[in-house]
């Protein structure tokens, strides 16, 4: 399949939602927009069965689920197969929410608030691995970033093997991540496409042994790569 026909494959959402009526109509809008809804779940424990075998793109997660919360369920499934985009779709706005989802490795958060517009362009902006917000929440997250990475770091042992090298590339992706830009932004501002964006992203985390974009900020803040 060549990259052309690769990008016209539609999207794979799962929707977890223990609301019937929610769920089906989050479900109904984001299949009418052309976006391929490979399964629901209406509580944890049934979501992490399903993704396992619906392998979705994109989880739209609601964070108030019965039998396993929202955010065991994404730490879950991220940490099986770090791909998965997680979008939180939450009634809740509350700083703790946000941050603790961010940080079980969510790449977004929106609230019920949203129009189905706004969540369309969400989920899409999702699966290509922008971080999407309701506004004000992302300085809520990069500004908890920022103090993440002025705890002290833990003690390394002498024999720790020494700090992969990034070439030149990675590194100016990496900072301009750090700085908050999306990975289209990255894309226009490098003069690259956006598929190449996320495969110098790939390969940062595989040498740096990372998981998820939240683990990449907090690495370039601390070396003070937002800054640069």
């Amino acid at each position: 399949m060549s990259e052309q026909q690769a990008d016209r494959q539609p999207v794979k959402v799962m929707v977890v939602d223990d609301h019937p009526m929610w769920r089906d109509a989050v479900a109904r809008d984001l299949a009418e927009a052309g976006l391929a809804v490979v399964a629901t779940a209406g509580d944890g424990e049934q979501a992490v069965r399903r993704a396992a075998a619906a392998a979705p793109d994109v989880l739209v997660l609601d964070l108030n689920l019965p039998l396993k919360p929202g955010v065991q369920v994404c730490k879950e499934l991220v940490g099986a197969d770090p791909a998965l985009r997680v979008l939180v779709l939450s009634a809740s706005g509350e700083h703790a929410d946000v941050l603790e989802a961010v940080k079980s490795g969510a790449t977004g958060y929106l609230l019920k608030s949203a129009s189905t517009e706004e969540l369309i362009d969400a989920v899409r902006r999702t699966a290509v691995g922008d971080p999407v917000f309701t506004p004000g929440l992302a300085g809520l997250v990069l500004g908890e970033y920022r103090r993440l990475a002025a705890e002290p770091a833990p003690a390394h042992g002498a024999d720790e093997p020494k700090a992969p090298q990034l070439t030149d590339r990675e590194t100016e992706v990496l900072r301009l991540v750090a700085k908050g830009l999306s990975y289209k932004q990255i894309a226009e501002r490098l003069v690259i496409s956006h598929r190449t964006v996320q495969n110098h992203v790939q390969n940062t985390l595989g040498k740096l042994q990372l998981h998820n974009r939240v683990e990449l900020v907090r690495y370039a803040i601390e070396r003070g790569l937002d800054d640069a």
